[in-house]
């Protein structure tokens, strides 16, 4: 059930996405859209599947993080990105000026606590006084915590240490971790080259739902906001491109992450739902709501968050297009 808030925002941004001016190529001809990218991710993506002649000029920026991104937009430094529903909650919590305005459906299966090959762990439970990596603010934050709370246990019960992929994977390497809780290609690395095993993966405690975000001021703006717009739709069509030609993405996918390509043909084929850029809806509101009132529960951020006003429906119309 929605809130009279909540019903008041789609409603608003219905109204803008009536209102919003369309605009020509040519008067895109001199706009720069600042886009925060991941490894592997558009930058590849789009001219895998033929979209990337786009009538402006598109300005990558690489991160390894969702949290990154979304303080990289709050600083004004891109404008479009996507990251999971953990960061928006962290964003919310801040008031930091970033919305969200699409949903991507997405896998859940590389998102995991690994451990040691030889660990005697064998449940999460065993993870009680244990040094666990973790990277804040993203998703591993969360189904960690998640995952301890159905253990009964909390973030008081281990040693959690905040590390960057890179420097967990340094950690666990190392052997200064007894377990990992991390996300993408590091577990299928971490799995081949150090013989990892999987304790749990994130199946069933992740939504499956990330977020395309973009910066306000970057909305208000005709011409950025029609970049933006144009965008967006680039990317829902690179998504239904790469699910119905999988065996064409995954040597390309691979040659762009630098990993095996049967460790892409092998995530592929076993994804716990396939991408897909969707609307924004109350369902996928309630879900992010849903997140954020777990960490405020778990007094893991400073005060109880509302994050409806921190999603724009406003360019739904454009996901909807078939």
């Amino acid at each position: 059930m929605l809130t009279r808030r909540q019903s008041l925002s789609l409603a608003a941004g219905a109204a803008m996405a009536a209102a919003s001016p369309r605009l020509s190529a040519a008067d895109l001809s001199g706009v720069t859209l600042r886009v925060a990218t991941y490894k592997g991710q558009d930058e590849t993506l789009l001219p895998a599947a033929h979209l990337q002649n786009t009538p402006y000029r598109v300005e990558y920026a690489e991160f390894a993080g969702g949290n990154l991104i979304v303080e990289a937009m709050n600083a004004g430094a891109v404008d479009f990105g996507t990251w999971s529903e953990i960061p928006l909650v962290f964003a919310a919590a801040s008031d930091a000026n970033v919305k969200a305005i699409a949903v991507l459906k997405g896998d859940v299966n590389r998102q995991a606590v690994i451990i040691p090959q030889n660990s005697a762990i064998r449940s999460i439970a065993d993870l009680r006084g244990k040094r666990v990596g973790y990277v804040r603010a993203t998703t591993s934050h969360y189904y960690l915590l998640k995952m301890l709370q159905q253990a009964g246990l909390g973030f008081r019960d281990i040693t959690p240490i905040n590390l960057s992929p890179t420097d967990g994977r340094a950690a666990f390497q190392a052997g200064a971790l007894d377990a990992w809780a991390i996300y993408g290609y590091a577990i299928d690395f971490a799995i081949a080259q150090d013989g990892a095993r999987v304790l749990k993966t994130a199946v069933g405690i992740l939504s499956g739902n990330y977020l395309a975000g973009a910066r306000p001021a970057a909305l208000a703006d005709p011409a950025l906001r029609a970049a933006i717009a144009d965008y967006l739709g680039r990317v829902r069509r690179g998504y239904d491109w790469s699910e119905s030609h999988k065996s064409t993405w995954a040597p390309i996918l691979a040659r762009a992450v630098g990993v095996p390509e049967s460790f892409i043909a092998h995530g592929l084929a076993t994804e716990s739902q396939r991408y897909q850029l969707t609307p924004v809806d109350a369902a996928a509101i309630a879900s992010c709501q849903d997140v954020a009132d777990v960490f405020a529960n778990a007094r893991l951020l400073p005060h109880a968050v509302n994050v409806a006003p921190y999603f724009d429906t406003s360019l739904n119309a454009i996901l909807a297009q078939s």
